[in-house]
């Protein structure tokens, strides 16, 4: 899978992009990253990408044409791939999201920066558009890299443990259940006995059941869209009772 990247500031990607899960990523094939500086299509001697927007107000607006030509020179004027522009304006970013997109073998993510990008970009260039949340950032740069993160733990072989994206907290619609590694004991507080039975279908109920209470406690309005079976139900229905009240 290959992302290209358009951004202002391409030196913030490599320290991040370059170290462990996305680093063995980019080593075994699996994923191939392209960072370009948007300042290297502008044709002034200081390199000038914004301008003070049009009928007035604080701020500054990034320039079309340098984004358009960047774009354009690396994908061609008809691009084949997603060009996805970071905004808090766009759709919000999720785990179906990043699956979705995990099924595209190219895609260019666009990093807005001051007051945003000028309207024609967004009218005539991208092809869809992504919010990590309901507030806002410096740049899409954090955004870029949150996604192209979480993107690839969706690309078969990027984890060491095939499932293990499946696994994770929203993947199955809830939030992942407790960890515990060595020691068994640590503070006089220990690990679940189950954990430790080697009976591997106790194991599973107890973490989804796990799953399902992490989730009441702290995600309710996860449950709300999340199929659950009458067991879940009860199970929860049962910490209630035992708990809540």
């Amino acid at each position: 899978m290959r992302f290209d990247v358009f951004t202002l500031l391409p030196q913030v990607f490599a320290p991040y992009l370059n170290s462990s899960i996305l680093q063995r990523a980019q080593e075994n094939h699996l994923l191939e990253l392209a960072i370009h500086n948007i300042r290297d299509w502008t044709h002034d001697r200081h390199h000038v990408t914004d301008d003070t927007p049009y009928g007035g107000g604080g701020g500054m607006v990034m320039k079309a044409p340098p984004i358009f030509e960047a774009v354009e020179s690396v994908l061609g004027s008809a691009p084949d791939c997603p060009v996805i522009l970071m905004t808090p304006q766009g759709r919000p970013f999720s785990s179906v999201v990043a699956q979705e997109l995990a099924e595209m073998p190219h895609i260019a993510l666009l990093c807005g920066r001051y007051e945003g990008v000028d309207e024609r970009v967004r009218e005539h260039l991208v092809t869809d558009q992504i919010s990590v949340g309901d507030y806002v950032l410096t740049g899409g740069e954090l955004p870029a890299m949150i996604i192209i993160d979480a993107v690839t733990r969706f690309i078969p072989g990027a984890l060491g443990d095939p499932m293990g994206a499946l696994d994770d907290s929203f993947a199955s619609g809830l939030l992942e259940y407790p960890h515990y590694t060595r020691p068994e004991e640590f503070r006089s507080w220990k690990v679940p006995d189950v954990l430790l039975s080697g009976n591997h279908a106790e194991i599973s109920r107890w973490r989804r059941n796990q799953a399902l209470i992490r989730t009441y406690l702290h995600r309710p309005d996860l449950l709300d869209e999340s199929q659950l079976s009458k067991e879940d139900r009860n199970t929860l229905q049962e910490f209630i009772d035992a708990h809540m009240k």
